[in-house]
C-alpha cells in the first residue's frame, strides 16, 4: 500500500466517526491555536513598542540624578555648555522638570494631566509635533512668560481644538495656551496626550527647587549615541563622583531591554502552550490503540494476505499524522480568528506570521507522528493467526 492510498484510507477512517475523530484533534487544535495567538499577539505588542520608542526618538539620552549632593549639584548651564562643546555627539538638551501643582481649566480640576518644565528644544528632542500655534521659545523660558503647549486631549475635550489662545490655570497662575500638540499613542486622560508643557524655569519656581532631576539629550544619530551617553556619563562622574548618583540610559537601550522581557516572556507562554500539544498527542496515541484494537482482525487479514509489518506501521502512522494536521489546520484557521478578534479587544494589531503558522503546523504533524508510532508498531507486530482469531 503506498502513501496516497493510506492517506485516503486515514481520511476515510475520520469522516467515518466524526465526534471522535474531533474530540481526538481537540488537544492540537487547542495547542496550535494557542501558540498562534500568543505569538500574534506578542509581535503586534512588539511592533507597538517599537512605533512608541521610535516617536520619542531613537537617538534620545535620559540622564536621571538619583543621588543630590549639598556642596556639589549639576547646573542647567552646565548641560547647554556640554552639548555646546560636542556638536559632533550631541544636537540638544532640554531640562525636565514635573510640576506638583494644582491646575485647573475653567472651573474643573485636572487631576490626571501631567504638567512638565522643558526648554524649546524639548519639542525637536521629543519629534513633538504641532497642530496649531508654536512651541515654547528661548525668551519664554528667559523671561518665565506664562505660556503653556497643551496636548490633543485637553485641547479636544475642553477646547474643542481650538486651544490656541485659551487659558489653563497652573499653580494659581493662568498661563496661555501658544500651542497644541498631535495626537500621540495612548490618546485619553492620563495619557501623553493629556499634558502641558510650561517653561522649564517657572516648573523650578513652582517646585520651589531650583536643581533639575532629569535632562533630556539627542544624539547627532544613532551611531552617536554610545559615544554620547559616554560623554554625559563622565560629566556627571566628575561632578558627583560617584556613578550611584545618577543613571544615564538611551531609548535604543531601553528597545533592546524590551525587546529582551518580552522575548523571554513569549518563550514562557508559548511553552506553556505547547503543553496543550503534548497532551493532544497523548490523546491521538490512546486513540490509535484503541483502534489498533478495534482493527486486529481487519490487520490479520491484511497480513495474510502478504501485506508486511512496514505495511501496517506506516498505514497506521500516516493515520495519526493525517489526524494531527487536520486538527493542526482548523486550529490554525481558529488560532489567526481569535488573534484578530482579541487584538482589536485589548487594542493590539495582530500579526500572525507565516513563520509560526508552519511552525505550528509542522509541530501538530511530528507529535502526531511521534505519539502514533507506538500503536503503529504494536499493530505491526500482531500475529496473523491470533488477530484472525481475535473476538
Amino acid at each position: 500500500m503506498n502513501f496516497g492510498q493510506s492517506f485516503r484510507l486515514a481520511i476515510k477512517s475520520l469522516t467515518a466517526s466524526k465526534a471522535r475523530a474531533l474530540l481526538t484533534m481537540l488537544g492540537i487544535i487547542i495547542g496550535v491555536a494557542a501558540v498562534i495567538i500568543i505569538i500574534s499577539l506578542g509581535d503586534g505588542m512588539q511592533n507597538m513598542v517599537n512605533e512608541q520608542f521610535e516617536s520619542m526618538g531613537t537617538n534620545m539620552l535620559v540622564a536621571t540624578i538619583i543621588g543630590r549632593s549639598s556642596s556639589r549639584q549639576v547646573r542647567d548651564e552646565d548641560m547647554f555648555a556640554l552639548v555646546e562643546k560636542n556638536p559632533d555627539l550631541l544636537a540638544g538638551v532640554s531640562p525636565f522638570v514635573s510640576g506638583r501643582t494644582r491646575n485647573k481649566i475653567g472651573a474643573e480640576v485636572l487631576t490626571a494631566t501631567s504638567v512638565s518644565g522643558v526648554s524649546e528644544q524639548y519639542a525637536a528632542i521629543r519629534s513633538l509635533k504641532l497642530t496649531a500655534g508654536r512651541f515654547l521659545q528661548y525668551a519664554d523660558v528667559m523671561k518665565m512668560s506664562k505660556v503653556c503647549v497643551i496636548g490633543s486631549y485637553l485641547n479636544d475635550e475642553y477646547f474643542d481644538g481650538d486651544g490656541v489662545g485659551q487659558t489653563v490655570r497652573i499653580g494659581g497662575d493662568n498661563y496661555t495656551v501658544v500651542g497644541t500638540l498631535e495626537e500621540k499613542a495612548g490618546y485619553g486622560k492620563g495619557s501623553d496626550d493629556d499634558a502641558v508643557f510650561i517653561p522649564y524655569t517657572n516648573a523650578q519656581r513652582l517646585n520651589k527647587n531650583a536643581h533639575t532631576a532629569q535632562y533630556y539629550f539627542t544624539a547627532v544619530d544613532s551611531d552617536a549615541t554610545d559615544t554620547a551617553k559616554w560623554l554625559i556619563e563622565q560629566k556627571l562622574q566628575s561632578v558627583y563622583g560617584d556613578s550611584d548618583a545618577y543613571l544615564v540610559i538611551s531609548m535604543s537601550e531601553m528597545m533592546n531591554m524590551m525587546s529582551t522581557i518580552q522575548s523571554t516572556l513569549m518563550s514562557v507562554l508559548v511553552a506553556i502552550a505547547a503543553i496543550s500539544l503534548l497532551v493532544g498527542g497523548i490523546g491521538i496515541m490512546n486513540i490509535m490503540l484503541v483502534s489498533v484494537t478495534e482493527r486486529t482482525k481487519e490487520i490479520g487479514m491484511r497480513k495474510s494476505l502478504g501485506a508486511k509489518r512496514r505495511d501496517i506501521r506506516s498505514q497506521f502512522i500516516i493515520e495519526a499524522g493525517t489526524t494531527s494536521a487536520v486538527g493542526g489546520v482548523i486550529g490554525i484557521i481558529v488560532g489567526v480568528l481569535l488573534a484578530n478578534v482579541a487584538g482589536s479587544i485589548v487594542g493590539i494589531t495582530a500579526i500572525p506570521s507565516t513563520s509560526a503558522i508552519a511552525v505550528s503546523f509542522g509541530v501538530s504533524v511530528a507529535v502526531g507522528v511521534v505519539f502514533g508510532y507506538l500503536p503503529a508498531n504494536k499493530a505491526a507486530k500482531l500475529n496473523p493467526i491470533d488477530a484472525l482469531r481475535y473476538e
